[in-house]
């Protein structure tokens, strides 16, 4: 009889033991469906966004190529002039130049005539520069050369012989030249130079012969 009752006690112990192992189980069968239905939809989404982009970057449009931009050339600078057009230019200057003094050094035609008369020779002295030196032999050289040089670039000079000579900034030029108007432009082209002070001119007129 105290067996038996042992044996009930024992197996009402137990019962509910055995109750709760099958509800956690039960429990962890349906956390672990739950959880291999929610990686299943991750899945599934992966998928449908992989088949998406695929679609997509198959019928997207291929990219056009950019044309090629055409560069133009730079435009040209203009030419350097050349050593006839530099010539050309100085000459002018030196020719606008003088020609605005002469009226100022008493070198117009009718005054070269008339001082040839009286003493055969035209003299005109400009005033020396503040702070200009007193022409070396080197320097009567350079003045020399340069108003050789503007004679040069005058068809009206340059067709005449004209002898230059310079000591300390003192020019005298000899010669023949076609007319009283040459002589004055002349005389007043050597005048002109940077470093004469002094010009005597025992140039003649000797007209052209045709």
């Amino acid at each position: 009889m105290a067996a038996s009752t042992n044996r009930a006690a024992s197996s009402r112990h137990f019962a509910p033991t055995l109750n709760q192992n099958r509800a956690l189980v039960s429990n962890g069968a349906h956390n672990l469906m739950k959880k291999a239905l929610f990686l299943l939809l991750i899945g599934a989404a992966a998928g449908a966004f992989g088949y998406y982009y695929l679609q997509e970057k198959r019928t997207a449009p291929a990219p056009t190529s950019k044309p090629a931009e055409v560069k133009t050339a730079d435009k040209a600078e203009p030419a350097s002039p050349s050593l006839g057009e530099r010539a050309r230019e100085e000459a002018k200057e030196v020719k606008d130049s003088v020609a605005a003094k002469l009226a100022d050094w008493h070198l117009t035609p009718d005054e070269i005539g008339a001082e040839l008369q009286r003493t055969g020779q035209v003299v005109r002295t400009k005033a020396q520069a503040a702070g200009e030196n007193i022409a070396s032999a080197t320097s009567n050289a350079r003045i020399v050369t340069v108003i050789k040089a503007k004679y040069a670039l005058d068809k009206e000079l340059s067709a005449r012989a004209i002898a230059i000579d310079c000591d300390n900034g003192q020019v005298t030029l000899t010669g023949n030249v076609a007319s009283t108007a040459l002589i004055a432009k002349a005389v007043g082209v050597a005048l002109d130079t940077d470093g004469v002070t002094h010009v005597k001119s025992l140039l003649t007129v000797a007209p052209e012969k045709n």
